[in-house]
């Protein structure tokens, strides 16, 4: 039986990352189930729930967060889709991580970039050229 953290926190992860989010629980099931059932509870059934900010607003923190990390490019890959999943536009996205440029550096920034392109062509989404430009 699982908590009501979980099930609080497996809906979040439902909203936010689809199966791209489901497919990591499960895999971590075969090297550590606990960290998998804490990976729910703990930053989708406690944290995302809280009031004050959201999902969208959330997501856009946890990509300025991991692109500033500039050391979880898969992590960031499926906040990227996340970020698109609850309303942020590519040009949101991009326009993060160039801000990280300034609070990061620009290999951080360069890393970030690469891993929304990724996701922005497996998504066949297509950036115009031009804006911000200065």
């Amino acid at each position: 039986m699982k908590s009501e953290r979980y099930k609080i926190g497996w809906d979040k992860l439902a909203k936010i990352d689809g199966t791209l989010g489901e497919r990591t629980v499960e895999a971590l099931k075969d090297i550590s189930p606990d960290f998998a059932d804490l990976l729910i509870e703990f930053p989708f059934g406690d944290v995302y729930s809280r009031p004050g900010l959201d999902l969208k607003s959330r997501e856009i923190a946890t990509v300025a967060a991991l692109t500033a990390m500039g050391t979880a490019m898969p992590q960031l890959k499926v906040h990227v889709h996340g970020a698109l999943n609850v309303g942020c536009s590519p040009q949101e996205i991009i326009e993060v991580m160039i801000q990280m440029a300034v609070y990061a550096g620009f290999p951080a920034a360069l890393n970030g970039l690469f891993v929304a392109k990724e996701v922005f062509d497996e998504r066949d989404i297509k950036i115009s050229n031009g804006q911000g430009r200065w």
